[in-house]
């Protein structure tokens, strides 16, 4: 875990200065994805440590799990980190709007929140892979108490900051397709396993809130 955390921090530390100098290329929300992609990375630490040493009952579909998170890793981080500090897809980029980068700042913060609240309702539940934990807890408060899975809410508030972030019609929508697919495969999966390990009690959970708004917009109810 101590080496994991060198090598992000390093590569963010040179990436940074990479997109310092490339800031007239690339504009400064090449620098507000960054932030956001190390502040993600601050959340999440702390769980992951909890998440380590916390003993799984059972795990589901774990080869495709480690494909998708692949898939996820590459559109969030290194095809945007690639692009931004080379150039790679210039025949892609796009004008630069100030109207798009304020809204890709909002939903930046309000994204970076519900995936911190999210971490912190779950606790000790939380797996960044379909695990059933020992004494797993059905966790129906917080931010969970209309949305079943905020957590992958804030991410897609994330990537779709990052499409309007980042100038290019490839590294800027890439996150919000590679997570999409993720999204596709295992909302039903993990649903699931919750109603095989939860029975009568998740299904009921399931009449009250929605999959990824809340209960009342009830189209997205799922």
């Amino acid at each position: 875990m101590a080496r994991q955390q060198a090598i992000f921090w390093g590569l963010s530390s040179v990436l940074l200065g990479i997109l310092l100098w490339r800031m007239p290329i690339n504009g400064w929300g090449s620098l507000v994805w960054l932030s956001g992609l190390m502040l993600l990375h601050i959340i999440r630490t702390p769980h992951n440590t909890v998440a380590s040493n916390t003993a799984s009952e059972e795990t589901y579909h774990a080869a495709s799990e480690r494909w998708l998170l692949l898939l996820v890793g590459l559109g969030m981080q290194a095809v945007p980190a690639v692009h931004l500090s080379t150039g790679l897809f210039w025949f892609a980029n796009r004008a630069q709007f100030t109207v798009l980068l304020a809204i890709g700042f909002v939903c930046l913060a309000v994204g970076l929140w519900l995936f911190w609240r999210s971490h912190v309702d779950l606790g000790r539940n939380w797996s960044v892979t379909l695990e059933l934990r020992e004494d797993h807890q059905l966790i129906t408060q917080g931010v969970y108490a209309r949305i079943r899975h905020p957590m992958y809410t804030a991410i897609i508030l994330i990537c779709g900051a990052q499409a309007v972030l980042i100038s290019n019609w490839i590294a800027g929508p890439v996150g919000l397709l590679s997570f999409a697919l993720m999204c596709i495969i295992r909302l039903p999966r993990e649903e699931r396993m919750m109603e095989e390990r939860f029975g009568e009690r998740y299904l009921e959970y399931k009449k009250r809130s929605g999959r990824l708004l809340p209960w009342s917009f009830r189209g997205y109810r799922g």
